[in-house]
C-alpha cells in the first residue's frame, strides 16, 4: 500500500520547498510517527537532505518521500492531503491503522 500524498499536498510541500530556497534534487519529505500527542502518537512532517539505509523511500507527485521502518508499521496506507479552509490550514492525514483521533487531527492511537 505504501504512503500516498494528495496532488494538493505534493503542490503545497513543492511551494514551501521554493519558499525556503532548499535544493530539490536534494531535499525529502520525512514522514514518521513519535510518542506523545493527545492520543498517543504524533504525525511528523520535515523537509530533510538525510536518508537513511533502512528508510522507506519512494516518489508521490514528484515528491521524495522517506518513513523510517518503525514509522512505516504506523503509517502504511495513509494518505497525506493538505485542506486550506475558512477553519484553518495544514496538512491532514487519514490513517487507516488509527483506533482514534484526536479532535485537532495531529495525534493517533494505534
Amino acid at each position: 500500500m505504501g504512503i500516498a500524498i494528495s496532488e494538493t499536498a505534493a503542490k503545497e510541500i513543492q511551494s514551501i520547498i521554493q519558499q525556503q530556497e532548499l535544493d530539490q534534487d536534494k531535499v525529502r519529505l520525512r514522514v514518521g510517527v513519535k510518542g506523545g500527542g493527545c492520543s498517543g502518537f504524533s504525525y511528523l512532517l520535515d523537509l530533510t537532505e538525510t536518508h537513511r539505509d533502512n528508510d522507506e523511500e519512494f516518489e508521490l507527485h514528484g515528491i521524495r518521500v522517506v518513513c523510517d521502518p518503525k514509522s512505516y508499521l504506523y503509517l502504511n496506507g495513509t494518505n497525506i492531503d493538505f485542506k486550506d479552509e475558512i477553519m484553518g490550514r495544514g496538512f491532514v492525514f487519514n490513517n487507516p491503522n488509527a483506533t482514534s483521533t484526536c479532535g485537532c487531527g495531529s495525534s493517533f492511537s494505534a
